[in-house]
Order: structure tokens, then C-alpha cells, then sequence
């Protein structure tokens, strides 16, 4: 798998908004959010309070999912980009509260190389309750868009966007708060000159439970505390934090509340699947206990996994498809689900990783809904994942897991373990 070291470009924008109020529909499919093809630019976008007036919100592009046009005469290739966002009250708000769009305008020699375009707008905040932003990139040398949406909290769980960390180089921002190890720098102005109170919680092992289940599958964080240390952010608002134990690290600016930032330090292929043990672990969705400790125990893992899949499959061609579509759904599911733990060992990446894409997605601010299939027909299958609140994540929700759900489950397992891939 291709890794690519990428510039970084911190663009200049101009930024034009407005405040109108605009009908929008309140029932729009979200389903391409979670899709993924050639055909998608991979838009990456973050809030960062810079101080209880002010916020700003940062974007992200790879230039190689953009077109770069030449006028024909020798000349750099030049490509075309609108960003625009919109903020409504809540997911599927029927009233805009805002809006702002910016064009950019990069220039390249070399239309194949690769670089990230990274840039920022400041958002209006004319009152301090949370909204919706919904942040969309159009290349208008191919006339195509792409969308992702952010949650802007103001209560006590807004704290986590007083928090960005940055890149060490050129202190531009980054958009994960999961790394590789290392030492990290964080910026939180509004923190200047403050004493931090940190706790660092170990790697959990469990992963959800089957979609026909009972009860709860969660780990709580809460309870898993192994060592507490303290942070002293500088004058300028800015400070380091080591996080070469794998785990999850709490930062708290008053410990009279649970409501902090975190950050997560996770092995060293997140998001992607490139060594045995990265395929190993998801295949639990798919294996019987024998099946799982016979290949856990194997001389070569790798050998054994890519038995089992041309076993499943009949032959290595369909093997090799249903390899690339398993791990891809489990990269997706890390890009998109990951909360305290990695998106594949979420509900929504269980979900994910056995049924594929649904054909509609439905959101508010307090659930998901999932279908595959026509809505309303009796044989389509519907998820249904409640939002949790926690001082760790915004991205946690909770599948309702349904006894009726039990023999799709079990249908689409086993078309896994016969190597035929299920989409709707």
C-alpha cells in the first residue's frame, strides 16, 4: 500500500459569508458520507475555539484527488476549488444560520505531484449555543463536490475544540487526534499559562458484540485509569505531551468536570491494514473461536489468513477480492468511526464491515439510521445507533441491537465465509 510523504501549503483565503435564513431539506440520505471510490476527494475538516469569541474552522485537501487544468499554452496547470460552509442548528435543520465560501486557486508545474492544501476560515458566532457545520469542497474543473459535517459544541463537551494539535514544523494544524507515538504539540490558547491535569488509560481488547445481542458492549474509560501526570502549557498557549505508551490520554483544564480533550496513541498501520496482526484482528466478525486461535497460534499468520481467505473463496482471484473489499471497509471504518477506539472495533464499523455502504443514511443530533435496501419495503434491513455522550469522543454511537436482526447476521457472515462479498 502506497504511503506518500505530502507538502504542506497553508493557503491564504478570502472569505465571503452570509446570514441568511434559507429552507433546507431535513431528510437528506447522508449515505455518501461513508462511501468511498475514485471519484470522491477526500475532504478532511476541524473547529478550533481560539477563544470563547472566536472559532475558526480548518480544511484539508490532497492535491492529488483534484484536477489541474493548462490553458494550452506551456504554462503551469492550475486547479480550481470552492470551499463553502453552511451551520444549522441541528442535523437535518430546516433554517441556515450561516455561510461563508472561498475560492482557491493553486498552481503547479507538476500536475501529478502530491501535496496538501490546508486552509482556514473564521466562523460568525453570533450566539454561544452548538451547531451544525457543514463544510463542502467543489472542484469546478470537474463540477464535483464533497461533504463532510462537524458538531460545534459550546457546552462543557466544546471544551475538546479549545484543543488542536499542530504540526511541529510549521504549526499547522492537524486533523486527527490519533497518532503513531511520539511527541505531540497541542495548541490551546484560551489554556495560556494554566497547569493541565492528565490521565492515561491502556489499550482495551474488546470489540462489539454481534448486531442480535443484548446489553452493552461498551468499555469504560472511567474505570481504566493507570497513571495520571500534570501539563504546563506556555505563554503562547501551546505544549508537548510524549504518547509513546499506546493508550488513551485525558487532558483536563478544571477537574471540577469529565469534559476535557483526548488524544489516542495506536499501532503504527492506523488507519490502514498492512501487517498480519492488522488483518488478524478484524477477522473476528467472521471466525468460530477454533478458527481464531488456530490461526492467532500459527507459525505464519500471514500464511494462515490468506489460507483462510482462498479456502472461503475457492480460488485466489476471488480470494484477493474479497481481501481488498474486507480491509477496505475496515481502513473506511477507521477513517470515519473511530471514537475511543479504532473505527473497525465500533459499532457502526461492525455494521459496516458485514453489510457494506447502506443505501440511505439518516442523522439527527442524537442518532444515525441505516438502511440497505428500499425504505419502507419489508425485507430491507434498518440500524438504528444512538449518539453517547462522553468526554472523549463526539464520534461514539451505539448500535440498538435487535434479536430479529439475528439471521441477517448470520446470512452475511457466512457469505463472507463462503467468499462472496455482500452489498446492497
Amino acid at each position: 500500500m502506497m504511503r506518500t510523504l505530502y507538502l504542506l501549503v497553508l493557503l491564504a483565503l478570502f472569505v465571503a459569508g452570509c446570514g441568511s435564513a434559507v429552507p433546507v431539506n431535513n431528510r437528506d440520505n447522508l449515505a455518501y458520507l461513508y462511501g468511498k471510490g475514485g471519484s470522491q476527494m477526500l475532504l478532511q475538516a476541524r473547529v478550533h475555539h481560539i477563544s470563547p469569541e472566536r472559532s475558526r474552522v480548518y480544511y484539508k485537501l490532497n492535491t492529488r484527488e483534484i484536477l489541474y487544468k493548462s490553458n494550452g499554452t506551456g504554462g503551469p496547470f492550475h486547479a480550481s476549488v470552492r470551499i463553502s460552509y453552511e451551520s444549522y442548528d441541528a442535523y437535518g435543520g430546516k433554517v441556515l444560520l450561516d455561510s461563508a465560501s472561498t475560492l482557491i486557486d493553486d498552481e503547479s508545474i507538476d500536475p501529478t505531484e502530491e501535496r496538501e492544501l490546508i486552509g482556514s476560515m473564521d466562523l460568525r458566532r453570533k450566539e454561544q449555543q452548538p451547531f451544525i457545520l457543514k463544510v463542502m469542497a467543489r472542484d469546478l474543473n470537474r463540477d464535483l463536490e464533497t461533504t463532510v459535517y462537524v458538531r460545534v459544541e459550546k457546552d462543557g463537551m466544546g471544551i475538546r475544540q479549545y484543543f488542536m494539535p499542530v504540526d511541529t514544523a510549521y504549526g499547522l494544524p492537524l486533523f486527527t487526534d490519533h497518532f503513531k507515538g511520539g511527541v505531540i504539540k497541542v495548541r490551546c490558547e484560551v489554556c495560556s499559562g494554566q497547569e493541565l491535569r492528565g490521565a492515561h488509560h491502556p489499550i482495551g481488547t474488546t470489540l462489539p458484540a454481534p448486531v442480535f445481542t443484548s446489553g452493552s458492549t461498551l468499555e469504560a474509560l472511567e474505570s481504566s485509569v493507570d497513571s495520571t501526570f500534570l501539563i504546563q502549557v506556555d505563554s503562547e498557549g501551546e505544549f508537548t505531551l510524549d504518547l509513546s505508551r499506546p493508550g488513551t490520554y485525558h487532558l483536563l483544564p478544571d477537574t471540577a468536570q469529565r469534559a476535557g480533550y483526548t488524544l489516542f496513541s495506536v499501532d503504527d498501520a492506523y488507519p490502514f491494514v498492512s501487517t498480519a496482526t492488522d488483518m488478524l484482528k478484524p477477522m473476528r466478525y467472521i471466525t468460530s473461536n477454533q478458527e481464531f486461535e488456530r490461526i492467532t497460534n500459527a507459525t505464519d499468520v500471514r500464511r494462515s489468513i490468506e489460507k483462510f481467505w482462498v479456502d472461503a473463496a475457492g480460488d485466489r482471484e476471488r480470494a484477493r477480492e474479497a481481501i481488498r473489499i474486507y480491509y477496505g471497509r475496515v481502513e473506511n471504518a477507521n477513517r470515519h468511526f473511530t471514537a475511543e477506539v479504532e473505527g473497525w472495533r465500533t459499532d457502526r464499523g461492525l455494521v459496516h464491515i458485514i453489510f457494506g455502504t447502506p443505501t440511505s443514511i439518516y442523522r439527527t443530533d442524537a442518532q444515525e439510521t441505516w438502511i440497505y435496501g428500499e425504505e419502507n419495503n419489508l425485507m430491507s434491513l434498518t440500524f438504528t445507533f444512538k449518539r453517547r455522550k462522553t468526554p472523549y469522543s463526539d464520534n461514539d454511537l451505539v448500535l440498538q441491537r435487535d434479536p430479529l436482526l439475528k439471521g441477517a447476521w448470520y446470512r452475511n457472515v457466512e457469505s463472507w465465509r463462503n467468499g462472496r462479498v455482500y452489498q446492497n
